[in-house]
């Protein structure tokens, strides 16, 4: 992971193409999140889905991981392993990551939402959502940088009173799931030092944050990982083709 590939606009229409298919697709999980529902009852049918579409689950291509999506609750952050014994109830907050490669390339989306959720969990589900929408409105060819989408993310974030998570990161994305460039929640250093964002590139914008401290603990499965303090996390992702006259969101 050390250059940034640039796609050629054949490559970014077929990425648009498996994007608009991974959307319905998340949107068709996120209504089927209920009391009641398990985490494996998700995934199965994440699956089913995306193999309905020509597609593979890109996190079953991931060395060690068997499952199509990635499913949070509460304090959970990424990686959670959707086993059948979570069972979501009253209250809880659900994170779905899921990933597609389609005809030969990787998108990635990631959506939070709550099962009747009190005022204080609804502001912090608001306040992720808008986080995304600046960080992404922030992408203009060949004159922002990625610091740009990650100042736009912390900005948010921290306005709204939470924590973004600083051990992670969004990442660009084509034929790996994982690419140049990282994409911080945070900003460092300078930002001329951070890549700039040109036509051709393929960005999984990503908003992890915190309703406590940003430090963060692994479970003992090895793979998920949560808050330290045990306050809830959230997690917001879309992917992004970057164009010669600005963006497109295709997730």
């Amino acid at each position: 992971m050390n250059k940034i590939t640039i796609k050629s606009d054949e490559e970014l229409n077929l990425m648009e193409e498996g994007g608009k298919k991974l959307s319905q697709v998340k949107h068709l999980l996120e209504k089927e999140v209920k009391a009641g529902v398990s985490a494996y009852e998700i995934d199965k049918l994440a699956e089913k889905l995306i193999e309905e579409c020509e597609g593979k689950p890109s996190f079953k291509m991931v060395p060690g991981y068997s499952w199509t999506t990635c499913i949070n609750i509460n304090e959970g952050v990424v990686h959670g392993i959707p086993s059948e014994d979570i069972v979501f109830k009253d209250g809880d907050l659900v994170s779905i990551d899921l990933g597609m490669f389609y005809k030969g390339f990787h998108t990635d989306t990631s959506i939070s939402l709550a099962i009747n959720p009190n005022k204080e969990v609804e502001e912090f589900l608001k306040v992720g959502k808008k986080s995304l929408q600046k960080a992404i409105s922030s992408v203009v060819p060949n004159k922002s940088y990625i610091y740009d989408i990650s100042e736009q993310i912390e900005k948010s974030v921290t306005l709204g009173g939470y924590s973004v998570v600083k051990d992670l990161t969004g990442h660009g994305i084509g034929k790996n799931l994982h690419e140049n460039p990282y994409i911080p929640c945070f900003v460092s250093g300078l930002r001329i030092e951070t890549p700039k964002i040109v036509p051709g590139m393929a960005l999984a914008i990503e908003v992890m944050y915190t309703l406590g401290s940003h430090k963060l603990v692994k479970e003992s499965n090895g793979w998920t990982i949560s808050t330290a303090d045990g306050k809830i996390a959230g997690l917001f992702e879309d992917t992004v083709i970057v164009t010669q006259k600005g963006y497109k969101v295709i997730t």
